[in-house]
């Protein structure tokens, strides 16, 4: 499969498999010590990247179950007239569609959704070629001020 022309390095790095450490800092209802699992794949011809994130893993407490839990996909492309990634989440466990607008940031990634209320910034941090840092936050005052939902770490797993 041929990979995307332009701007692929941005997702195109996280292609493969990923072991993930989920936590919701500062709620006291949600559950500790949830790991889960992401895979990343072109899609579309090499134009897209696609990804699936299913938490809690399969066989794990609480797997399939709202509101914590969660399985969905993302498609992304770039938009070369844009000059940005078009990104959107499906996750049918919690009925939730949301669109994203994805740009890089200095080192991180940034996904910002102003697709319904409240308004969502997720981030792609600490980037390396076997880690990284997800950030999922949410805004209420029209991305003035943004707080800490959830936070992912990820590392990739090893090619067997």
């Amino acid at each position: 499969m041929t990979r995307q022309q332009t701007n692929p390095a941005t997702f195109g790095r996280f292609i493969g498999s990923w072991d993930l450490d989920w936590e919701r800092p500062g709620d006291p209802l949600a559950p500790v010590g949830v790991t889960g699992e992401l895979h990343f794949w072109w899609a579309l011809g090499g134009r897209a990247v696609q990804d699936e994130w299913i938490v809690p893993g399969p066989g794990q407490p609480g797997a399939g179950q709202p509101p914590s839990a969660f399985h969905g996909s993302t498609i992304r492309f770039y938009d070369s007239t844009l000059g940005a990634w078009r990104s959107t989440w499906i996750e049918p466990i919690n009925g939730r569609v949301r669109k994203f607008i994805g740009r890089e940031s200095g080192d991180e990634i940034h996904l910002v959704s102003t697709d319904g209320e409240p308004f969502l910034r997720w981030r792609f941090t600490e980037v390396t070629s076997d880690r990284f840092v997800w950030l999922g936050e949410f805004s209420d005052d029209e991305a003035r001020t943004w707080r800490l939902e959830e936070r992912m770490v990820a590392t990739r797993r090893l090619a067997s």
